[in-house]
């Protein structure tokens, strides 16, 4: 590749289909040296590029494809998109209301009254016209460029419905009062001036708008995550300016300002501290649960939360530079990056769709010219077309994803869309991230070392504290003793050291190894955090406390090998705690002391050795690991930012969940797999039926019928599921 590399991502809009991703792909990577990668579902592409190839240039080229781009915004996430599947869902309850009276009246002949064929049309044209607009707008666009997809041969088989409809009941015979709509299973040469297809053109629209409205639905909250990311930030600080603090909007920091955060509140960007001294709960951005002590000259992490003490800090860095826009970058390149895979459905409209405009065209031609009449020409053309609608295809992979994700909720599992299944089949590896998912993400005592006393005075000491480590501890002693704790006097808080207090009578001091007088070793245990507590002037024991494994997890780790996965732990605790916690769970493969940017390494490194990789985490750093692994699960007690960039959302809480949410996603596809099988083979083996004048347009919309309501009582079998 001649010159530097850049990497630039475009904003495509006018996708219909997963096929119109892959003709923009394809265009853009016949320019020389491109290399593009179109993401259907995030309408994002991203490009490798020389530098002698401009924006514009590759922008002109999605234009030209009959799509618009536009450069899209390396910023801070931006606000959530305004939800443009309203307007569908109205489309296809409009369409829907109008199709139904056209749809009883044709197949029931005993309720066709006197003109009841105008009433048909009266409802039936503006589902045609207007409901399915957007396939006809698509239609044009892809013959005006020399292509054909699914909407070409919706548009067509909709609109020849309709026409030759129009045409009979003005021209032909159907117009007349009294006339009924029978079921003919012949086509005689001649016939069919009498015949409308009204309800064919009505159903066929609205049942594929019914469809393209799930899919959007399923899409937009695919890209989601940044949105989630917007709100983990700030939104006012309190700048410190004179000695005086005046609250401002976030977009108004800048670096060298000082601003002050309370107790409670989020820290508004990236800094050093410049006074005071707290814990920083960090769980929202690093999924680790133990705080963080900070004083003057310690770094802080916008989006972290302070504790305890107050704070003033110095901002170094704002806006995109900071470590939240850093992992929203992340999660935005991981999901762009992400291989899209193709629907099959509409792998096969690549050569299904020309060569049934063909075979309507030949069929047309063959009847008309060996003296069978325009008439039943047309209407052995509008059969091929009618016949190949490919209603079934296109209800094939929503109704199986409703059901299975109708199932799945009921199960606390929610799976985002039918792209998500594919990786199913496949997976081998399930990376866990530690915090929260494995363990509750929640601080416990795990041991008492000492007099029994301790725990009791520890606790009455540490129940005037709001540190996790002391809510931790007045639990222990909460569950161990079941009474009352005594009071404390005199009590004092040393924000980073510890805690002080009159107890009975007796001074306790509880906290670090230098803050009660113990020697330094007395504060290691296995990489967990550990207090000691002296009792006046004593040091009496201490206090191990670590983060809880869940009750489910070995039990839900021997379930995912049983499936063929390959576990891994994977955390930003020391080597020795995670080795812990994987003795206690079952798992061999442990890789400790990653930071957020390294776990996304760390999925790639698998995927590189060819393993195929599901990550199951709940924190923000997960995020980016979430949307580059080939299947995202996200725990349901986790972060916002988690759970949207995941494929699966876990909302049980319970890793058990994540084998139930990998055994309904095989199984879910192995039904969309079997409906569009099904779907397929009723077209391959009714076209050369109709082809050859053995099947009334009638007789062909009925069968579309049942094969769509085969491809729904499929569907149906997932509610089983357990």
């Amino acid at each position: 590749m001649a010159g530097v590399e850049q990497r630039i991502e475009l904003a495509i809009g006018g996708m219909t289909c997963a096929s119109c991703a892959s003709r923009i792909e394809k265009k853009l990577n016949r320019l020389d040296g491109v290399v593009a990668s179109v993401n259907y579902a995030t309408e994002v592409a991203t490009v490798a590029a020389p530098a002698g190839v401009t924006v514009d240039h590759l922008i002109e080229t999605v234009r030209k494809t009959g799509y618009t781009a536009e450069r899209k915004a390396e910023q801070a996430p931006a606000e959530p998109k305004r939800d443009e599947t309203r307007v569908l869902r109205d489309t296809v309850l409009v369409s829907a209301a109008l199709a139904v009276p056209v749809i009883v009246l044709a197949m029931v002949p005993a309720w066709q009254f006197t003109y009841w064929q105008w009433l048909s049309l009266t409802l039936a044209a503006p589902v045609v016209v207007w409901g399915g607009a957007a396939f006809h707008r698509a239609a044009w666009v892809n013959l005006r460029h020399g292509a054909a997809t699914m909407d070409t041969l919706i548009s067509i088989g909709t609109l020849a419905a309709l026409g030759w409809s129009v045409w009979a009941l003005f021209f032909g015979m159907a117009g007349e009062p009294g006339i009924r709509h029978g079921f003919d299973l012949t086509l005689q040469r001649g016939a069919g001036t009498d015949a409308i297809y009204l309800e064919v053109a009505a159903g066929v629209t609205v049942f594929v708008l019914a469809g393209r409205f799930f899919e959007a639905r399923a899409k937009r909250r695919a890209g989601a995550a940044l949105a989630a990311l917007a709100d983990l930030g700030a939104k006012q600080v309190a700048i410190l300016r004179d000695g005086r603090e005046t609250i401002r909007p976030i977009a108004e920091l800048r670096e060298g300002d000082r601003f002050v955060v309370r107790p409670g509140e989020k820290i508004a960007t990236d800094g050093v501290v410049e006074e005071g001294a707290s814990a920083i709960d960090q769980s929202l951005l690093t999924g680790e649960s133990v705080p963080i002590e900070v004083g003057p000259g310690d770094s802080v992490t916008g989006g972290t939360v302070n504790a305890d003490g107050r704070l003033v800090v110095t901002a170094t860095k704002v806006g995109a530079e900071t470590q939240l826009a850093h992992i929203a970058r992340l999660v935005s390149q991981a999901q762009s990056g992400k291989a899209e895979v193709q629907r099959l459905a509409d792998r096969i409209s690549g050569v299904f769709v020309p060569v049934v405009l063909v075979l309507a065209a030949g069929t047309f031609g063959y009847w008309w010219g060996t003296g069978g009449g325009l008439a039943a020409a047309f209407t052995a053309g509008i059969a091929v077309l009618i016949i190949a609608c490919p209603c079934a295809l296109g209800l094939a992979t929503p109704t199986a994803l409703l059901v299975g994700t109708g199932r799945g909720a009921q199960r606390g599992i929610l799976i985002k869309g039918p792209e998500v299944l594919e990786s199913t089949r496949t997976v081998d590896t399930i990376v866990l991230d530690k915090t929260g998912t494995v363990t509750t993400g929640r601080l416990a005592v795990v041991s008492t070392e000492g007099p029994d006393e301790i725990l009791r005075y520890a606790a009455a000491v540490e129940a005037g504290s709001e540190h996790p480590i002391g809510r931790a501890i007045v639990a222990a002693a909460a569950a161990a003793r079941g009474e009352r704790l005594p009071a404390v006097t005199d009590f004092r808080a040393t924000p980073g050291r510890g805690v002080r207090g009159i107890v009975e009578g007796r001074e306790v001091l509880v906290g670090r190894a230098e803050f009660t007088g113990a020697a330094p070793g007395q504060a290691e245990h296995g990489g967990h955090t550990v207090v000691t507590v002296a009792i006046d002037q004593d040091v009496r024991g201490r206090l191990v406390l670590a983060d809880d494994i869940r009750p489910s997890s070995r039990e839900a780790i021997a379930t995912l090998r049983r499936l063929g996965l390959r576990p891994v732990l994977l955390t930003g605790d020391n080597a020795d705690a995670a080795r812990q916690v994987a003795d206690a769970t079952g798992i061999d493969e442990v890789i400790a002391e990653v930071l957020p940017a390294d776990k996304v390494d760390t999925v790639k490194r698998l995927q590189d050795e060819g393993r195929v990789v599901a990550m199951v985490g709940d924190g923000v750093n997960d995020a980016a690991a979430l949307a580059q692994a080939d299947l995202g699960l996200a725990m349901g007690a986790g972060t916002d930012v988690a759970i949207e960039a995941a494929d699966l959302t876990l909302v049980r809480d319970d890793l058990t969940a994540a084998a139930d949410a990998i055994r309904l996603s095989r199984r879910t596809l192995r039904v969309i797999k079997g409906n569009l099988f099904w779907a397929l083979a009723y077209n391959v083996g009714a076209l050369p039926l109709a082809a050859a004048g053995l099947l009334n347009p009638m007789i062909a919309g009925a069968t579309m019928a049942l094969s769509s309501i085969f491809v729904v009582s499929n569907s149906l079998r997932l509610r089983s599921f357990h």
